[in-house]
């Protein structure tokens, strides 16, 4: 069971909300605006926050980066909305949400955004956890590799990826990096040159970073089509 908040200023969501992840064994606390959040998110602690985006008083992006800014962003959020741009969602993303669900949510995507979010949460809190390896490297390479897990289209949104602390480091960090280039690929529809854009790097040394990595390469064009 976890403690799930849900934002959202129409009393109908909420209470749809409420009664889905009631239903599924969770701790549900709801909120109709910023200010409400705010003081859930203190009082309660939250493993994860269901974020309405557009609201009368502060909107959910301002209220993301409000938290992001303060340390506050410490639990996973999924933003919602009927009405955001794709700018918005990406903006979204990039302050720090996991990931966004567009309205009306179905019920498998909820259940299935709302499952990845706890589990990327509790690898979080595990990793936080975990003492410092004789190696500072090491550890911080670990930290990063497993806080950046990947989105690949053929798992859903914002798919959770495991990367096992026990291996040697060269072959976590080998996981990470065909992971990462394997959703970039994804992303790009298995453009070579947007990707070798998006990643800084040149093409040929692209191009010999992923057959040493053995990223295969149709995988964002079968995605993509």
């Amino acid at each position: 069971m976890a403690n799930i908040l849900v934002v959202d200023d129409e009393l109908g969501i909420r209470d749809l909300l409420w009664e889905i992840l009631n239903d599924e064994g969770h701790n549900v606390e709801v909120a109709e605006n910023a200010a409400q959040a705010r003081a859930a998110r203190l009082r309660e602690r939250p493993d994860l926050v269901l974020l309405d985006i557009w609201m009368p008083d502060t909107d959910g992006v301002t209220l993301l980066k409000e938290w992001s800014a303060s340390g506050a962003l410490t639990m996973p959020v999924i933003m919602m909305s009927g009405h955001a741009t794709i700018d918005t969602a990406v903006e979204a993303t990039k302050i720090g949400a996991l990931a966004f669900l567009e309205k009306p949510i179905t019920l498998q995507k909820l259940l299935k955004a709302v499952e990845q979010g706890l589990a990327r949460g509790l690898v979080r809190k595990t990793i936080a956890e975990l003492p410092l390896t004789t190696s500072q490297q090491a550890s911080e390479t670990l930290h990063a590799a497993v806080l950046a897990t990947a989105s690949l289209p053929d798992a859903g949104p914002q798919a959770l990826q495991s990367f096992m602390l026990d291996k040697p480091l060269r072959e976590s960090r080998d996981e990470f990096e065909k992971a990462y280039f394997e959703y970039h690929l994804a992303k790009e529809n298995g453009s070579m040159t947007r990707v070798a854009e998006k990643t800084g790097l040149e093409r040929t040394h692209l191009y010999r970073k992923l057959k040493q990595l053995g990223v295969d390469l149709t995988r964002g064009k079968r995605n993509a089509g």
